[in-house]
């Protein structure tokens, strides 16, 4: 009971509790606790405060606690601080705890530092009603989660509720606010809380306001430990292709109980692991490889969300060996030939581990010759693990073979696949080694020596002598060079036109021709229906004799020419009296099922009287085949490196000497100097002047690349033929035996003629440097089939094609009618090269020819070498050939004086000064890069030799390669690059440091208003393709829209993103829609799904054109690759980047790269990781050096930096080591 003095400074008057600030020192406190309650419910408290200062002046602060079951008093539910005023205030507590806990309620004055006026307590009352002024609280609960999810606390008031004031959740001594949501007259906040690992605390809902307070019951956050068995499964056993374990979940760690077992598992060397739910202790894993080592662990799950437990400890156990299943039959594909047939397979779909070897067996067992002994002995042959193909040769036509093929590993063969394949058969073989002379003959009659034929693959069936007439006419010989058949059966013995220029005279059967029986034709008798006329002594005759054999269908014919019969009149007109002459070898024609004809070439020294004069070459019987004398060869360097070369055929004058190759970079260089006068002078010298030659089949005579006679081929000619000797194509005797050989494209009509040379030349590979259709221009005709083609008696079978970026491998059979032998012909069809100028640079060029050397067989013939015109490319190809192998045994090059040699050979051979440049350029480059692949088989050993740090430069290989890298990638001139310049584009460029070259641009097709189609990317090749990758910087703000019409305008199915989003200095945003679909300019995007791992994240988008509906969607597969770190050179696992390129390479039509600012080095990495691993799938090299110098021929920034460059031989060794593994 105070009563001081009343005045403006006193305290109020009547009863009460008061701290009169100015009798104590600052900070200190006064507690007032009140007795503990407890109540299964809510308790209103009411009290009344009252703090005063005169001068406004703080007095000090009142809290209030609410401390439960003698804990700690925590924090204050409820505060004021501050002069209120000279009047009291009434205040409500809303305290909720439910029975049996207990609470006690503390009220603490603390005086300010100012130490004036009054805190005063009165009428502390326990109401028997709920409070008036605040709401109160329904029961929190207790939370239960698992470790690491959020746990969601949900605070429900009644009664006097405001939204206005915020809901707090307090534990010890921190407070989570929130502002409640109405919800049925009441107020509702739900609080998530991230639940750690071992956390176990208090919770409890708190909301203040000038009028009080409302406390809630404390609830339980419970954090339960998903569970993780203490052992490893136990194997109890192992298969080839399973593995069975006992799981071992009697003791865990963590909490239980478990709900759900399962077991994941991986093959140690591989990225890939699989998870399946076990409903029993004990569990067989499926469908694994053989001989290969898993890791095996055990996953236990609790209930909730997040409940699944880290993986136990593995079981490491390894599958065992087991034979491979067998090769699927209706794999099996074939060609049948005459002898051959083409055999392919592919690998058994269960191997069972590493194939080692395929083997092939085969054997005759049935056979429509009679002459052929059947079942035949069986044969066995070996293929390697990557041939799944193979050619069988020096078979029987017309036999039935049964082929068996099965595959082996290390446990040892497998199943065997049969399958049964006929050989065709072939047309009958005449065993004439000299054509003879007639037995007699009479003006109307001429008697002739029939010998039976050879049957091949079928009986004979008939004989039939044929007479042609000679009328004089070139037109007639012309038609049967170019007919069907030898000679066409007629349909009956009567319709024989007697306008024809041929006809039956006689049909014999086999029986009647055990052995050879003279024939007289012009008997006037007949045979087997044909009248065998006397012959017209006022005409010439042709006689041919003619064999065929039918069986299924099939008809094969071949005939011969055996005599010829002159008119009377001629023979006693010495003028035009034909001389005697006996051939020294039969002049045969044969044919296949749609075979053409050839008629046998006439004997040297013939000249034919009814040839028109002006249409014929003169031959004479001193003459060879060719006329090169010269047998030395300007150097070494054969297809296997062996350098054989002893002198140069051509004079190397003193003005002109060979250059070092140590000097070559220095000539060039100098070559260079004032606008290139060198060189300009050097061309000026070599520039060749047309020799006369025959124009018949020249393709270009109007621009002088005419063959010169002295060095033309020269085929054997037809009979009835004189002028069929020439084809314009020369010998080039620069090369080692045996020499190349240039020509022109073929046109329509010189097709038969081509491929006569390389038969009769015994060539194996032709190079072909130029496109079919070049500028909308025909510039060679396909003088190849697509399956099976007849030129006159020659057959061509396409076999396989493989197609790379920058050239096309063909592989042939060719076979000619009267020969039992059979040749493979490769094509090396180069397709990079323009029809005018020269490549930008020789890689892919030097690359070519370093395959076509590698391909050719030593024993071959000479390569023919073709463009459009067999000029200027085919000479570039032919110098470059020479030079490489020159620098390789000799250490230098003579260029200059091989140019003018091969000039001489062959008109215009370099037909420009650019070539003539680009020549020195390309073995410049060569040179400086050497060879750089490297077998897949070497690889380890050759990686490990490169990283050998040489104590005396200090230098490595692998450094060194890299810095030739560097010192031969293209430095791009501001001309190179003018489009990226043009000032309209530059605020499209994100850094004009690094532009692409307007040579590699990728423009823009569809429109968007007023947008140029500018974008700053650069299309690339791969190994396997040309401009498979475009590469661009991450988009702008403003060239978002341009990013996917790029994506749409190139059918990129995939999008690969090798950066985060803004991690770098330059923003990068986000530009795609997730969720939802999104429009930029006239393209739709839409988000189809999302998945993602630790290591990519993977988004399906469909774009669409909204201007151009009707050419449909494009579906896009974004890859967003997140193992990669913020300014680090390389990715952070070789394991994640193999498993993207997998993912990619599974997915990838189009390919488009997504870089940092620069849109280089990352990207660079990627497509050369890319390409390497394309050339070990197909041809078991890498050569890194080649990807990163072809990349950066197109984009100078790509694989910038060392790390990078050894990262991809890194992830090639490891690319390796896996397909060891598996």
């Amino acid at each position: 009971q105070l009563d001081p003095p009343r005045g403006p400074c006193s305290p109020p008057a009547g009863s009460f509790m008061m701290v009169n600030s100015s009798q104590h020192f600052g900070g200190q406190r006064a507690q007032l606790l009140l007795l503990p309650l407890s109540e299964n419910d809510t308790h209103c408290i009411q009290f009344s405060y009252f703090l005063y200062s005169r001068d406004g002046h703080s007095p000090g602060d009142l809290q209030v606690y609410i401390r439960v079951n003698g804990g700690p008093k925590g924090s204050a539910v409820w505060n004021i601080s501050g002069s209120q005023g000279r009047q009291w205030h009434q205040v409500e507590l809303a305290v909720s705890t439910f029975w049996p806990s207990e609470y006690q309620v503390i009220f603490e004055a603390t005086v300010s530092e100012e130490r004036q006026g009054y805190v005063a307590l009165d009428d502390i009352v326990l109401l028997n009603y709920p409070c008036y002024k605040v709401p109160h609280f329904s029961r929190l609960g207790d939370v239960e989660v698992n470790a690491g999810q959020n746990a969601s606390f949900q605070c429900v008031a009644t009664g006097k509720v405001s939204e206005s004031e915020p809901f707090l959740l307090e534990v010890r001594t921190r407070r989570l606010f929130m502002s409640p949501s109405p919800n049925h007259k009441r107020l509702m906040a739900t609080f998530q809380v991230e639940a750690q690992r071992g956390e176990q605390d208090l919770y409890r809902c708190v909301t203040l306001s000038p009028r009080g307070a409302a406390i809630s019951n404390f609830g339980e956050l419970i954090v339960r430990v998903p569970p993780t068995p203490i052992a490893p499964p136990q194997l109890l056993r192992a298969g080839p292709t399973y593995l069975i374990i006992q799981l071992n979940t009697n003791s865990i760690v963590g909490d239980g109980p478990v709900i759900r077992r399962e077991i994941q598992y991986r093959a140690s060397q591989s990225m890939w692991t699989e998870t399946h739910g076990v409903g029993s202790l004990t569990y067989k894993v499926w469908h694994l490889e053989p001989d290969t080592e898993y890791h095996i662990s055990v996953l236990l799950t609790r209930p909730g969300d997040g409940g699944t437990g880290a993986p136990g400890p593995p079981l490491i156990s390894r599958t065992k060996c087991a034979v491979p299943g067998g090769i699927a039959p209706e794999s099996l594909t074939f060609t049948p030939l005459d002898d051959m047939i083409f055999l392919k397979w592919e690998e058994p779909v269960e191997p069972n581990g590493l194939i080692t070897q395929y083997e092939i067996s085969y054997q005759s067992i049935e056979s429509s010759d009679p002459g052929i002994n059947v079942p035949g002995p069986r044969r066995t042959v070996s293929k390697l693990r990557n041939e799944t193909y193979h050619m069988f040769s020096g078979l029987h036509p017309g036999t039935t073979y049964l082929v068996s093929v099965r595959a082996r590993t290390a446990k040892g063969f497998g199943q065997t696949a049969l399958t049964e394949i006929t050989t065709n058969i072939s047309a009958p073989v005449f065993d004439y080694e000299d054509v003879p002379s007639p037995l007699s003959e009479s003006e109307s009659t001429i008697t002739v020596l029939l010998r039976p034929a050879l049957a091949r693959g079928a009986p004979v069936s008939a004989y039939q002598v044929v007479v042609v007439e000679e009328d004089g006419s070139r037109q007639v010989r012309r038609r049967e060079v170019g007919s069907v058949d030898c000679f066409p059966t007629p349909s009956s013995h009567s319709s024989q036109s007697r306008g024809a220029p041929h006809y039956y005279t006689a049909e014999l059967a086999p029986s009647s021709l055990p052995e050879a029986t003279p024939f007289t034709v012009g008997d006037n008798h007949t045979y087997n229906g044909y009248w065998n006329s006397p012959l017209d002594p006022t005409k010439n005759y042709l006689i041919y004799f003619q064999a065929t054999s039918n069986f299924r269908g099939e008809t094969r014919i071949n005939c011969i020419r055996i005599a010829r019969k002159g008119t009377a009149r001629c023979s006693r007109t010495s003028a035009w009296r034909t001389p005697s002459w006996t051939p020294t070898a039969p002049e045969v024609r044969r044919r296949g099922a749609g075979g053409g004809a050839v008629p046998p070439p006439p004997p040297p020294g013939v000249l034919l009287a009814a040839a028109p004069l002006h249409r014929c070459v003169f031959m004479f019987p001193d003459e060879q085949r060719s006329s090169v004398n010269e047998s030395s060869s300007l150097l070494g360097g054969s297809p296997h490196r062996h350098c054989r070369r002893k002198s140069s055929p051509y004079h190397t004058g003193q003005l002109h000497p060979a250059v070092r190759v140590a000097d070559l970079l220095q000539h060039i260089n100098q070559m260079k100097t004032a606008e290139g006068y060198g060189f300009k002078q050097e061309y000026e010298v070599i520039a060749p002047v047309a020799p006369p030659a025959a124009a018949g089949e020249n393709k270009y005579s109007s621009f002088g690349c005419l063959s010169d006679d002295r060095h033309r081929v020269k085929l054997h000619s037809l009979l009835a033929d004189p002028c069929s000797d020439y084809v314009n194509a020369n010998y080039i005797d620069v090369t080692p035996p045996p020499f190349c050989i240039s020509s022109p494209g073929p046109k329509q009509e010189m097709i038969y003629d081509f491929w006569r040379m390389v038969w009769q030349e015994n060539c194996f590979s032709i190079v072909m440097i130029t496109k079919l259709v070049e500028v909308g221009r025909m510039k060679c005709c396909k003088y190849w089939p697509d399956d099976t083609e007849l030129y006159g008696d020659i057959k061509i079978t396409l076999l396989k094609t493989e197609t790379l970026a920058e050239y096309t491998v063909r592989t042939f059979a060719m076979e000619r009618r009267g020969y039992p032998a059979k040749h493979e012909v490769c094509q090396f069809h180069f397709t990079s090269w323009p029809e005018h100028g020269v490549p930008y640079h020789a890689t892919g060029l030097l690359a070519f020819l370093r395959r076509v050397k590698a391909s050719t067989p030593p024993d071959a013939g000479p390569v023919v070498v073709h463009c459009s015109m067999g000029a200027g490319r085919t000479g570039c190809y032919i110098v470059l050939d020479v030079m490489l192998d020159m620098a390789e045994c000799e250490g230098v090059v003579d260029i200059y004086n091989c140019v003018k040699t091969l000039c001489s050979r062959r008109i215009n051979m370099i037909q420009t000064e650019e070539q003539y440049v680009f020549i020195h350029d390309a073995i410049l480059e060569a040179c400086l890069c050497g060879e750089t692949a490297v077998p897949v088989n070497e690889f380890a050993l050759t990686f490990k030799e490169m990283l050998k740090v040489d104590t005396q430069s200090n230098t490595s290989q692998l450094r060194e390669e890299f810095q030739t890298l560097n010192s031969v990638t293209p430095h791009l001139d501001v001309e190179e690059c003018s489009i990226s310049l043009m000032p309209r584009n530059r605020e499209k460029n994100r850094s004009m440091d690094v532009l692409p070259p307007d040579r590699s641009l990728a423009f823009l097709v569809t429109t968007d208003g007023e947008s140029s189609n500018y974008i700053n990317a650069a299309l690339a090749d791969s190994f396997l393709r040309p401009a498979a990758f475009v590469v661009t910087p991450h988009p702008l703000p403003g060239t978002t829209t341009d990013f996917w019409r790029l994506v749409y305008d190139y059918g990129c199915t995939s999008v690969v993103m090798l950066n985060q989003l803004n991690q770098s200095n330059s923003p990068c945003l986000q530009y795609w829609p997730e969720p939802g679909l999104q429009q930029f300019g006239p393209m739709t995007v839409e988000l189809l799904s999302r998945t993602a791992d630790d290591d990519v994240i993977i988004r399906l988008f469909r774009v669409q054109n909204i201007t151009r509906l009707q050419e449909g969607q494009l579906v896009v597969r974004h890859f967003q690759f997140l193992r990669w770190s913020p300014y680090r050179d390389v990715p952070d696992s070789k394991k994640a980047f193999l498993s993207l390129l997998a993912q990619v390479h599974n997915w990838q039509r189009e390919l488009l790269l997504d870089d940092l600012p620069r849109g280089g080095g990352r990207s660079g990495t990627f497509c050369a990781c890319t390409m390497i691993l394309e050339m070990i799938r197909h041809h078991s090299v890498a050569d890194v050096f080649f990807a990163a110098k072809t990349l950066r021929n197109a984009k100078p920034n790509m694989v910038e930096t060392m790390e990078q460059y050894r990262f991809c031989y890194d992830l090639a060794q490891e690319y390796l080591e896996c397909l060891e593994v598996r």
